[in-house]
């Protein structure tokens, strides 16, 4: 018995990388995948069918079940069909994994509002579609009167965490993707349906250039494979992590920690309006006493 037998996953971006990690994981813990794909370059230009198609021949190849979809979610209706072919194919849905995702980096000063719109297209209006498109489905069968234990499972990164230079539009739809997985746990619970979020480490196609590539060590064990993200996705896919929502994971080789969000630090108080002055002399020591987190993109 695998931990997702008889669940229905979507998966977007599963064409390569941490994507068709995530959907060979589901598969062989028993669900039945939906490899979602454009087969675009990093920077989102092309397309092809082949990656979703050879992910789905894999699937097949290992006994299980799988159709490629190559839709765009960025397209919000695009996204619809996205869902609607895990009912048509499957006749339900269980779990949306969002991990579609594209690069366009330039320092700020030199990018330009297409780079910009692109990059926020695609991980947060994506995001967005796929879950709403989702969510919209599972209230109606909650309404109906239906049973509902439904997963959406998104993609936050280091960079709209805790920051990375050269990407302001990249890391801005991660940070802006972990804020929408709290909202939207809060509000979906009441239908069953929990949202939490991953920020993986991994070496991909869109960590070239960006991070220093790993290697594995004498015991073979490779910290950076994007298949050592997948095992936590499987279980917050899984029936058992129903108690779980709102979260936001940090996952990278044989670590797995929670993010936590914004919290109040020190504080300074006055009677009355504050002195601008007086806050000049103030906020040093206040940004000193407060603890910093830093970014461990290693």
């Amino acid at each position: 018995m695998g931990l997702c037998d008889g669940r229905v996953a979507v998966v977007t971006g599963a064409g390569r990388g941490i994507g068709r990690e995530h959907a060979l994981a589901l598969a062989r813990a028993g669900a039945r995948v939906v490899v979602n794909d454009i087969g675009a370059a990093v920077d989102g230009s092309g397309g092809s069918g082949g990656p979703a198609a050879q992910v789905v021949a894999e699937i097949e190849a290992a006994g299980g079940r799988a159709v490629a979809n190559t839709d765009d979610i960025s397209d919000f209706e695009a996204a619809g069909r996205v869902i609607q072919s895990a009912l048509d194919a499957f006749e339900r849905l269980d779990v949306v994994v969002n991990n579609a995702g594209i690069l366009r980096d330039r320092m700020l000063v030199n990018m330009t509002p297409e780079e910009w719109d692109a990059v926020i297209r695609v991980h947060l209006r994506g995001t967005f579609a796929m879950a709403q498109q989702a969510a919209a489905h599972w209230r109606s069968q909650s309404k109906a009167g239906h049973e509902v234990d439904a997963r959406i499972i998104n993609t936050t990164s280091n960079s709209g965490l805790f920051g990375n230079p050269g990407q302001a539009n990249y890391g801005a739809a991660k940070a802006g993707i972990a804020g929408f997985t709290v909202i939207a746990a809060l509000e979906l619970e009441r239908y069953g349906v929990t949202v939490n979020a991953i920020s993986p480490g991994a070496d991909t196609r869109m960590t070239v250039g960006v991070l220093p590539e790993g290697a594995p060590g004498a015991d073979g064990f490779d910290p950076r494979d994007p298949a050592n993200i997948s095992p936590l996705v499987v279980w917050l896919a899984s029936p058992r992590s129903r108690a779980v929502t709102g979260q936001v994971f940090l996952v990278r080789g044989s670590s797995v920690a929670i993010a936590e969000r914004w919290r109040k630090g020190a504080e300074v108080v006055t009677d009355g309006r504050w002195d601008p002055a007086a806050l000049g002399e103030l906020v040093p020591d206040l940004i000193a006493s407060t603890t910093s987190v830093t970014s461990a993109l290693s």
